[in-house]
């Protein structure tokens, strides 16, 4: 085949609806925990055995195993027609195109074509298909669960695919709980839409129950955010009636625990956790989970009065508390150094509360290095940055600097809040002492301009800059604003 008979296959390759054309590649993917969830998966549930055959496929291909990429597809194919056999054709549209770029990724380029021409012969079927694909229920709903598996920087790109896919398959279980499941998610986030509303996710939840009584993980998530909500009877029955369906599933297992996390029975939540990583020991997640419930005992503990004296059982006791909140929260970020922001948050917050300020600075400095984080994450980061640079180095310059880069993320969340309030607190207080500050000016009029408040941004940099008037900073924020206001001015309509 020559080279342009080649760049023509590309070209029809990146047509296709399948792993290698949906976004997340190798760069923004923490691939070796990716394959160990789907490796999980396929071990411990069943109904998702077909899709996590064909994304591990993708994993593989990324890491250059082309082989067991294609054992993966052949075992997602032979899934399919046993499972799926009525709509076959509907469902092997993804595996079918994955195995196209596998086989081109192994120069097998007469393969790569074989697999095109199967593709043109089941996207004739299908009135609104392209040549090679066809945007029909099972792709979007297999496009929305790699997605969801993948990181959370892509839950709103699956829950749009969710909700296409049910547009046209309202009653379909497996996408009414997907749906469900990426709406819980986003509902945790702050600053989604999903975060200001009641929880949509509650009534999805109990529309796949109506499909299905006996989801335990549709009853476990729905018991959360009856939690929530304080409808704590109901959500005990949930859990007690997902746990005798299914209790070894992974994921009512880990949702369970957090139930009883939250209702502060954190010995219960440790031994289901515990059960939960003997059925998959490489789990983030739940490492993650008791690293969460150590550290809520190690909390507790701190309340009380401390001793200093190494024979002391509380000083004991403290000590292993925070090794094992180390231990398990390491466990779980050091596979997934790219997506696990919060676990790396939480070791570096034990850290700084055990007095190991150099290893929390470097986690810190690590993570604000990451590239393609979720807005509210990289706030948080320079949120808990500043306060360590605050409270345990003393240092309210770098403090301010941090809290400063979190305002400059344009995007309304908590994370943000807290920013600009740790920023209002030091101000004011320079403030009462002096109200001749120019750094308390400049700072307030810093977070003017980043509020969009730029005629008081002005008035704070022109109290600044009289109050230093040497400090081209200042002058130069005053020189930037004043342009942006006649600008403004000359464009009336301009929104």
């Amino acid at each position: 085949m020559s080279d342009q008979e080649k760049d023509l296959l590309k070209v029809k390759l990146d047509q296709l609806q399948c792993h290698f054309t949906w976004g997340p590649q190798k760069e923004n993917i923490d691939l070796d925990d990716l394959q160990q969830r789907l490796e999980d998966t396929i071990q411990t549930n069943v109904k998702s055995r077909g899709r996590s055959y064909n994304q591990l496929a993708f994993v593989n291909c990324l890491q250059g195993n082309c082989e067991e990429a294609i054992q993966n597809l052949q075992e997602a194919e032979k899934i399919l027609k046993e499972n799926h056999e009525d709509e076959f054709e509907k469902r092997i549209i993804v595996t079918y195109g994955n195995r196209s770029w596998v086989n081109y990724h192994m120069g097998q380029l007469t393969e790569t074509q074989s697999y095109l021409d199967k593709l043109e012969r089941i996207c004739q079927q299908f009135p609104d298909a392209s040549r090679y694909t066809a945007m029909i229920p099972e792709v979007y709903g297999e496009k929305g669960w790699s997605l969801l598996k993948t990181a959370a920087q892509y839950y709103e790109d699956a829950k749009e695919c969710f909700k296409k896919a049910l547009e046209e398959d309202a009653d379909n279980i497996e996408w009414n709980f997907d749906f469900a499941t990426v709406l819980s998610r986003l509902e945790t986030f702050s600053g989604t839409s999903e975060s200001y509303k009641p929880p949509q996710s509650m009534k999805q939840l109990r529309r796949v129950l109506e499909l299905d009584p006996d989801h335990a993980e549709a009853m476990v998530l729905l018991a959360l955010k009856l939690q929530e909500c304080n409808q704590t009877e109901e959500a005990l029955e949930l859990v007690e009636g997902a746990l005798q369906k299914s209790p070894d599933l992974p994921h009512v297992i880990r949702y369970a625990a957090k139930f009883y996390r939250l209702k502060r029975d954190v010995g219960k939540a440790v031994d289901l956790l515990k059960k939960g990583l003997e059925i998959t020991p490489n789990s983030t997640i739940l490492h993650h989970q008791i690293g969460v419930c150590y550290r809520k005992k190690l909390l507790s503990l701190n309340k009380k009065p401390q001793s200093k004296r190494p024979s002391d059982p509380a000083f004991q006791q403290r000590a292993e508390l925070i090794e094992l909140c180390k231990y398990h929260f390491k466990k779980a970020f050091e596979p997934r150094p790219l997506t696990f922001i919060r676990a790396q948050l939480d070791y570096a917050r034990i850290c700084s509360l055990n007095g190991e300020y150099a290893e929390a600075e470097e986690m810190y400095n690590n993570l604000l290095q990451l590239e393609g984080l979720r807005p509210e994450n990289r706030q948080e980061i320079c949120a808990d940055f500043g306060l360590f640079e605050l409270r345990e180095k003393k240092s309210e310059s770098k403090a301010i600097t941090h809290f400063l880069e979190g305002m400059k993320v344009n995007y309304n969340s908590k994370e943000r809040k807290r920013c600009r309030d740790n920023l209002m607190t030091i101000t004011e207080r320079h403030l009462r002492r002096n109200g001749r500050d120019s750094k308390a000016h400049g700072v307030l009029g810093s977070m003017n301009q980043l509020d969009g408040k730029k005629r008081e941004a002005i008035e704070n940099f022109a109290k600044a800059s009289e109050l230093d008037p040497d400090n081209e900073e200042y002058l130069s924020a005053l020189c930037e604003l004043r342009l942006s206001i006649e600008a403004d001015n000359d464009c009336p309509n301009k929104s």
